[in-house]
């Protein structure tokens, strides 16, 4: 059965997550419909992350295993007629090595959270960023965050439903930035605790508003006390961003060579 990697943005605001549940639509139950239609059997979608109710997409990557080869873009192609009218769309797929696997194989993933420093409510982007009207001082917060880089228990911006087994994470890198009215914060690591960034942004955010010194959050930190936690940002500002692989890990496209088998 060939297996194919796929890359793909969505809009989360219609869906309860990316994970398929009884009673409610999820991200991977409209692609597993879909691949079904193309395939004429039914098709389990492995995607690299479980992205909350809410939250979107900009390049979560699944796999999937097909009955019959199809040239890759036919599958991309096949897949988005299929998907309409949902808010989902497959931008890239690949052939990949038969072993390949989406969520297990990936090295690294980065999430950017989106805020709209500004007074006006949001029209166009309703839905899709964070509103704080109070003026925020990004360089605060980005320098506040830099207390998160690195290896530590994240028990405080771990979420009370989190299943991992142990609250220690690394945090390869944070960085707030500002582009005009919108700031940006983008964190990257292997993975993550469930709503560890929508638990870090809320707290960055009241850095930048002035309620807390720059100091508050490597204080937080270093308690390991979930109580001790800023208001959690809201889902609809956070987008898994992008999900990277070893270059070993391989994928082709049509007339490109993958990994060695």
């Amino acid at each position: 059965m060939p297996r194919y990697k796929l890359t793909l943005e969505y809009d989360g605001g219609a869906f309860a997550g990316w994970q398929r549940q009884d009673g409610a639509a999820s991200v991977q139950q409209v692609m597993e419909e879909a691949a079904e239609a193309l395939d004429g059997a039914p098709v389990a979608v492995t995607g690299a992350g479980r992205t909350d109710a809410g939250v979107h997409a900009l390049g979560q990557v699944a796999h999937i295993d097909l009955v019959k080869p199809i040239r890759a873009d036919k599958v991309r192609d096949a897949l988005n007629a299929h998907l309409r009218p949902h808010a989902v769309a497959v931008l890239r797929a690949e052939e990949a090595a038969p072993d390949f696997h989406a969520r297990f194989d990936a090295t690294g993933r980065t999430y950017l959270y989106r805020i709209l420093n500004r007074r006006p409510d949001l029209a166009l982007d309703r839905g899709r960023a964070w509103r704080v009207p109070q003026t925020l001082d990004h360089d605060a917060m980005h320098k506040a965050a830099q207390a998160l880089v690195g290896r530590h228990d994240f028990s405080t911006f771990r979420d009370s439903q989190c299943q991992a087994e142990t609250p220690v994470k690394t945090l390869d890198a944070i960085a707030v930035t500002r582009r005009g009215e919108e700031i940006d914060v983008r964190c990257s690591a292997r993975s993550f605790l469930h709503r560890q960034v929508r638990s870090i942004v809320g707290s960055l955010v009241e850095v930048g508003r002035g309620k807390e010194a720059v100091s508050w959050i490597a204080d937080i930190l270093a308690a390991a006390d979930r109580t001790l936690c800023g208001p959690v940002a809201p889902p609809e500002g956070l987008y898994l961003e992008s999900v990277g692989y070893d270059p070993l890990t391989g994928t082709r496209e049509s007339g490109r060579e993958g990994r060695p088998q």
